[in-house]
């Protein structure tokens, strides 16, 4: 598997580009991302979303036209997608593919699982391919997604915490924002974050 990823925007929000097997999935496609993902996919399958906010999904609708893609997203979080909620501008899209709760998928027969992780936003999801966690929002190298947004629940953060601290197995994790880390090396972190919320 190879990852490639550049910050996007003024909120520097991580967009991916996972290739298995020579296709391309991309991961949150935010402001101004349409032109480095078109310069580097060679056979592009999907757009992949781990929430709606805007800035992970600002450039869904070029790619879903420009390259005959279609858009997975939460299914919680969809209505987010069709609507410019912080009146920024965002180009507005449909998702053609709603996610449910912890769904795996299969595209081009890749497994893709969308781990439900609600808190940051209601369908705020981690997306894992190939034992590598793309966490957008939920968990960043030593914090987590906030919970002060509308449609935010420190309640259900703290669920989704507790939920992934059950996983007996480390795993690479890739977030929306920042360096990468691992769910070892966060543990402690995320312990501390359920203490303080």
């Amino acid at each position: 598997m190879d990852i490639k990823v550049k910050p996007m925007g003024d909120y520097q929000t991580n967009c991916y580009i996972v290739t298995v097997n020579n296709k391309d999935f991309i991961i949150d496609p935010g402001v101004g991302a349409s032109s480095w993902v078109k310069q580097n996919v060679n056979n592009p399958i999907a757009v992949l979303n781990t929430h709606g906010h805007f800035d992970h999904v600002w450039s869904n609708s070029e790619l879903q036209k420009d390259l005959n893609l279609k858009v997975y997203c939460p299914k919680e979080d969809a209505f987010m997608l069709e609507n410019d909620f912080f009146g920024l501008g965002m180009p507005t899209t449909k998702a053609d593919v709603l996610i449910e709760p912890d769904e795996e998928i299969f595209l081009d027969g890749i497994s893709i699982k969308f781990h439900h992780f609600p808190g940051h936003t209601p369908g705020c999801s981690a997306i894992e391919i190939e034992n590598t966690l793309f966490s957008g929002d939920f968990i960043f190298y030593g914090s987590i997604g906030r919970v002060d947004f509308p449609y935010s629940s420190p309640k259900e953060m703290i669920q989704s915490l507790s939920k992934i601290l059950k996983w007996e197995r480390d795993i690479d994790i890739y977030p929306g924002h920042g360096l990468n880390t691992t769910l070892s090396q966060e543990r402690t972190a995320l312990n501390n974050w359920i203490n303080y919320l």
